[in-house]
C-alpha cells in the first residue's frame, strides 16, 4: 500500500475532517484552535465564504488557462488589484505556484538585469527547497544536507539577531552592516554582486524582525553599489505583520518583491513584482510555467484581497498581534521562563532558553505538544528548533487570542511542572 514519504515529519497528530475560521476539527471530532494557518497561508481563515464562493464560481467557468497560451479575466483583474497595494514602482508581475519558484525567478532576473553573478543572503533566511532557493537558505542544514553541490555565487552575511548575540538591536545592526561591508571588501566585490536578498522578518529562522537601520542600510548600499534589493515577502506579505507588506515597517522599498502564502487563503499562487525596466531585462521566453496564474487561484486571490480590505484585517493583525504578544509576556513573567518573545503583527515567536542561556528545544517541543493537548495548534521553528511559532489567521478575535494565551499558560505549566498558581487569566 502506498504511503506518504517517511521524511515528512508532521508537527501535530491531527487528521483534519473539516475547518472553519480558526477552528479545525479532527476526524475524531476533536476541535482545535489553529494558530498555524497552514504556515501563514489561510490568511482569511479556513473556508471563508467569499473565498469559497469565488473558487466555486470560477471552477464552473474555467479551471485552467495556461497564461502564455491564453489570458483570462481573473489573472488580468488580479494584476490590477495587486497594482493598488504594491509599491508604485513595482507594477510588472510574474506569477508562479510557490514561494520557491518565485524566488528562483527573482534570482534569475537579478542576474539578468545586472549581468552580475553573485548574490548575498543573510543568516537564518529561508527562501525555499528548490536548488537555487535552497542554495540561498541558511535557516537549517536540513534543507541542504545531502544535496550538494548547490548553486555557486551565494554569499552569506549576518542578520541583526540581537537575542542570539546577546546585544542590543543597535549593536546587532551595526555588526551586521559592518560584516556586510567586509564581505563586499573581501569575498564578493560590488561589481560582481547582483542583489541582496532578505526577509523583513526571518520566518523559518525564528521570527526575528529586521531593524529599520539594517533595512535602510541595505537600501543605501544597493543604491551606492548598483545592485538590487530583493525582499522575500512570502510569509510577511498580505497583512501578516500588521502592515500590508513587511518592508513597510522599515521605510524602504525593494527593487524586487516576492510574495505567496497568504495571497489566496489556501491555493498555490506566488508573484514576483518589479519595475517594467527590470522585468524587460529578462530574455523573451525565459519566464513561464504550466500552472502559474491559475484561474481558480487568481479568483481566490481576488476574494482574499476583498476580505482583507472589507474586514480591515491588516489593522486587526496589528491590534491582535499586540494583544497576543502582551499575553505571551505575561506568561513568561509569571512562570519566570527564560527566552525571547518577538515578532510583528500576527507573526510572533517565543524562543525558549535554559537559565545559562543555551537554546532549549526540548522545552519548546514539550510546550508545543502540551498545547495540542489543550486544543491549540502551534508549530516549532528556528534554526535550533527552540521557537514556538504563532501564526493565526488575520481574522483572529480577542476571545481567540485570550483562549490561545490561556492554553499556552496551561501547556507551559504542564510541560515544566511549574505551579499553576498565579497562572495568566483571561484579560478584559
Amino acid at each position: 500500500m502506498a504511503r506518504l514519504s517517511p521524511v515528512l515529519k508532521p508537527a501535530t497528530p491531527v487528521t483534519v475532517s473539516h475547518a472553519k475560521g480558526l477552528d479545525v476539527y479532527g476526524d475524531d471530532g476533536q476541535r482545535y484552535l489553529d494558530f498555524t494557518a497552514g504556515i501563514g497561508v489561510t490568511s482569511t481563515g479556513h473556508c471563508h465564504p467569499w473565498v469559497v464562493d469565488a473558487i466555486a464560481y470560477q471552477a464552473s467557468r474555467l479551471i485552467h488557462g495556461q497564461y502564455v497560451t491564453v489570458r483570462h479575466r481573473p489573472l488580468l483583474d488580479l494584476c490590477d488589484r495587486l497594482g493598488q497595494v504594491l509599491p508604485a514602482e513595482l507594477q510588472s508581475l510574474f506569477f508562479a505556484n510557490s514561494g520557491s519558484e518565485a524566488m528562483e525567478s527573482a534570482l534569475r532576473l537579478a542576474r539578468q538585469a545586472t549581468r552580475r553573478p553573485n548574490v548575498i543572503v543573510f543568516h537564518g533566511g529561508f527562501h525555499g527547497r528548490t536548488v537555487g532557493a535552497a542554495s540561498m537558505t541558511t535557516s537549517s542544514p536540513r534543507f541542504r544536507t545531502g544535496h550538494a553541490p548547490l548553486m555557486a555565487g551565494v554569499h552569506i552575511a549576518p542578520f541583526p539577531s540581537a537575542y542570539r548575540y546577546g546585544w542590543s538591536e543597535d549593536e546587532a545592526t551595526r555588526f551586521a552592516l559592518q560584516e556586510l561591508d567586509f564581505l563586499l571588501a573581501t569575498v564578493t566585490a560590488p561589481e560582481d554582486t547582483a542583489a541582496l536578498i532578505v526577509e523583513p522578518v526571518l520566518g523559518e529562522g525564528g521570527f526575528i524582525p529586521a531593524t529599520a537601520a539594517f533595512m535602510q542600510g541595505l537600501r543605501e548600499r544597493a543604491d551606492r553599489h548598483g545592485f538590487l534589493l530583493v525582499v522575500d515577502e512570502v510569509q510577511t506579505g498580505f497583512g501578516r505583520t500588521g502592515r500590508f507588506w513587511g518592508h513597510q515597517h522599515f521605510g524602504v522599498e525593494p527593487d524586487i518583491l516576492v510574495a505567496a502564502k497568504g495571497m489566496t487563503s489556501g491555493l498555490p499562487l506566488s508573484v514576483m513584482a518589479t519595475s517594467e525596466r527590470l522585468m524587460s531585462a529578462a530574455p523573451a521566453g525565459s519566464q513561464g510555467g504550466t500552472y502559474g496564474g491559475n484561474a481558480v487561484a487568481c479568483a481566490a486571490a481576488l476574494a482574499t484581497l476583498d476580505v482583507i480590505a472589507d474586514e480591515e484585517l491588516v489593522a486587526n493583525a496589528s491590534l491582535q498581534g499586540l494583544r497576543l504578544a502582551e499575553g505571551l509576556m505575561e506568561i513568561a513573567e509569571e512562570h519566570e521562563v527564560v527566552g525571547d518573545i518577538r515578532g510583528l503583527g500576527l507573526m510572533l515567536g517565543w524562543e525558549f532558553s535554559s537559565p545559562d542561556g543555551r537554546p532549549d528545544p526540548e522545552k519548546a517541543l514539550r510546550v508545543q505538544q502540551e498545547a495540542i493537548a489543550q486544543g491549540l495548534l502551534v508549530q516549532i521553528g528556528g534554526p535550533l528548533r527552540n521557537v514556538l511559532r504563532l501564526l493565526p489567521a488575520l481574522i483572529v478575535e480577542e476571545a481567540q487570542v485570550d483562549q490561545a494565551v490561556s492554553a499556552l499558560s496551561r501547556a507551559l505549566a504542564s510541560a515544566t511542572g511549574l505551579s499553576r498558581t498565579g497562572m495568566t487569566k483571561e484579560r478584559a
